[in-house]
C-alpha cells in the first residue's frame, strides 16, 4: 500500500510538471515549425530555421533589431546585477557590523520598503526620471535599480551570522574595512551572494513594464519590450515572434540549469 501511494504521488507530480512545462515545450517546438503548421500540427512535417533567420535579417529592415535588443537586455541586466551586488556587500557590512547612530532606523527603513509592491512607485519614479532628463536612455532602465532593499536585507542577515572574531583578527593584522568586506565577509557569504545575484538577474531580465514606460527608441529597447512592439505591429508573423520568445528565455534556462542548487536555496530562504 505504501509503495502504491509513492508511485501514485510521483505519477501525479510528473503529470503536473508536464502541464507546467508544456507551454514552453510548445513554444520551443513551434518556433521550428513551418508557418502553416504552427497551430495545425503537434508534430511538424519538417523542422525549419526560417523564423530565426527572419529575426536576424528581415526584422532589422522592419526597424525591430532583435540582436541589438538582446545585447541591450544583457547590458542592462549585467550592469544592474553587478551594481546591486557591489552596493549590497558594502552597505550590508555597515548595517551588520558597524555601530553608528541611526543604524536601526536605516535597517527598519529597508524592511519598510520591502513591504510595498514596486508598482506603487512607478508614477513618481517616472516623473523623476523625466525631470532628470533620462527619459529614453539606458540610464532610465539602470539608475532606479542600482540598489536593492532585498539584497541589502539578505546580505545584512548573512553578515550578522559571521562571528565578530574574524573581523577583529583581520583588524589586528592591519586590514582595512574594504579588505575585510571583500576578503572576509564576501567569501563567507558566497551562497547568499549567489542567490542575490541570481534573483536580481532574473528580475531585471524579465522586467517589462518599466522599460516599456521609459524607452521609445527601438534601438534602446530590451528584448522583452521589442517583442511586444513587434507583436503589436506585425501580429501576422507568429513564427518569428515565437523564435524571439525562445531567444528571450534562453539565458533564464541556462542560468537555472547551471545555478539550480542556488535557485532552490533561494526559494527555501524565501519561504522561511
Amino acid at each position: 500500500m505504501k509503495r502504491f501511494k509513492t508511485v501514485l504521488f510521483h505519477t501525479i507530480m510528473l503529470f503536473l510538471a508536464f502541464l507546467w512545462l508544456y507551454p514552453y515545450l510548445w513554444l520551443f517546438v513551434s518556433s521550428f515549425k513551418p508557418s502553416a503548421e504552427i497551430f495545425t500540427k503537434v508534430v511538424p512535417s519538417r523542422f525549419t530555421l526560417d523564423h530565426y533567420r527572419f529575426i536576424f535579417t528581415m526584422a532589422e529592415k522592419m526597424k525591430r533589431p532583435f540582436l541589438r535588443a538582446f545585447m541591450n537586455s544583457l547590458f542592462i541586466t549585467t550592469t544592474v546585477t553587478f551594481s546591486v551586488l557591489l552596493t549590497s556587500t558594502i552597505v550590508a557590512y555597515a548595517l551588520a557590523k558597524l555601530r553608528f547612530r541611526g543604524r536601526g532606523a536605516v535597517f527598519n527603513f529597508v524592511l519598510f520598503q520591502m513591504l510595498f509592491p514596486g508598482f506603487m512607485f512607478i508614477i513618481p519614479l517616472f516623473v523623476l526620471i523625466r525631470n532628470m532628463g533620462l527619459y529614453n536612455t539606458y540610464a532610465a532602465m539602470i539608475v532606479p535599480f542600482l540598489m536593492s532593499s532585498w539584497g541589502l536585507f539578505m546580505l545584512t542577515q548573512s553578515y550578522r551570522s559571521i562571528p565578530q572574531d574574524y573581523i577583529e583578527a583581520a583588524k589586528i593584522d592591519g586590514a582595512s574595512t574594504f579588505w575585510i568586506i571583500f576578503r572576509v565577509m564576501v567569501p563567507l557569504s558566497k551562497n547568499t551572494i549567489s542567490i542575490v545575484s541570481l534573483f536580481t538577474f532574473i528580475g531585471v531580465w524579465d522586467n517589462f513594464l518599466w522599460p516599456l514606460m521609459v524607452v521609445k527608441d527601438y534601438s534602446k529597447m530590451p528584448l522583452s519590450v521589442l517583442l511586444a512592439t513587434f507583436n503589436h505591429a506585425y501580429a501576422a508573423y507568429v513564427g518569428p515572434l515565437l523564435a524571439g520568445s525562445v531567444i528571450q528565455t534562453i539565458p533564464m534556462v541556462l542560468i537555472f540549469l547551471v545555478f539550480r542548487k542556488q535557485f532552490l536555496q533561494g526559494i527555501a530562504l524565501s519561504l522561511k
